[in-house]
């Protein structure tokens, strides 16, 4: 069966709070040396990413090609798809609690219930919200254009 792999490379220098790092995006090198702190985890991004804003990007990225996916194959092709996920990091437990999908998309002859119904059931076919599944919360806001 195919796979596909790809890549990330870190490299941290110095203790949690008071180090740095740098990430590559390795496999396609649209992001090197990209500065990451426990700052910009915690407070504020200041120009730095964190893994969660990666794990939101993920999350979003995926579920927009889920759901282009289920309604193209419901014969409702979309226009177009605004996909926004926002990922929760609990500093007090040092680990990430929730990842909210919203979703706003306008498509050619469907309802809005039609739209919310795909859009379940393009969350539930979604390879990164079934990585995170039964470790985070996950929410689903949708609605159309």
């Amino acid at each position: 069966m195919p796979s596909a792999q790809r890549r990330a490379e870190v490299r941290w220098r110095g203790s949690l709070t008071g180090g740095s790092g740098s990430l590559n995006l390795a496999s396609s090198r649209v992001m090197e040396e990209t500065p990451v702190t426990w700052a910009s985890r915690t407070e504020s991004p200041d120009g730095k990413t964190s893994p969660e804003e990666l794990i939101a990007a993920a999350h979003a990225s995926c579920y927009a090609m889920a759901l282009s996916n289920v309604l193209a194959e419901s014969g409702h092709e979309p226009e177009e798809l605004e996909v926004s996920a926002e990922v929760t990091f609990d500093v007090g437990q040092v680990r990430i609690t929730r990842s909210a999908l919203e979703v706003r998309g306008r498509v050619p002859g469907l309802d809005e219930a039609g739209f919310r119904e795909a859009a379940q059931k393009a969350e539930g076919g979604c390879p990164v919200s079934n990585a995170l599944r039964n470790n985070v919360e996950i929410t689903l806001d949708a609605s159309l254009l």
